[in-house]
């Protein structure tokens, strides 16, 4: 399965919109950069179209660790979570290979 990755979105935005690549390179980032703040802040992202960025909170728990069995006490952690918003997930499902 092929991916695009962080460089392809910079080229197609540069080619897309004239610029060069190292504009579209910063834009690439501002955007990432902005999006990686505000979760860490707590705030969620909308993107309207597209999905919704959150973050959710897991309390500490026992659980076991795989290689020796033993009781481990897992930390509360926060993890971001994406949930896809209705024109992207019926775009997808349109463009899907059969």
């Amino acid at each position: 399965m092929e991916k695009t990755t962080k460089a392809d979105l910079i080229l197609a935005l540069s080619e897309e919109q004239n610029l060069s690549t190292g504009t579209a390179r910063g834009i690439i980032e501002t955007i990432l950069a902005t999006m990686s703040d505000a979760l860490g802040r707590g705030q969620n992202i909308e993107l309207r179209g597209f999905g919704t960025f959150k973050i959710k909170q897991y309390s500490s728990y026992t659980g076991r660790n795989p290689k020796n069995g033993k009781l481990v006490t897992v930390r509360p952690k926060k993890l971001p979570i994406f949930t896809v918003g209705k024109e992207l997930k019926k775009a997808v499902d349109e463009n899907r290979v059969q």
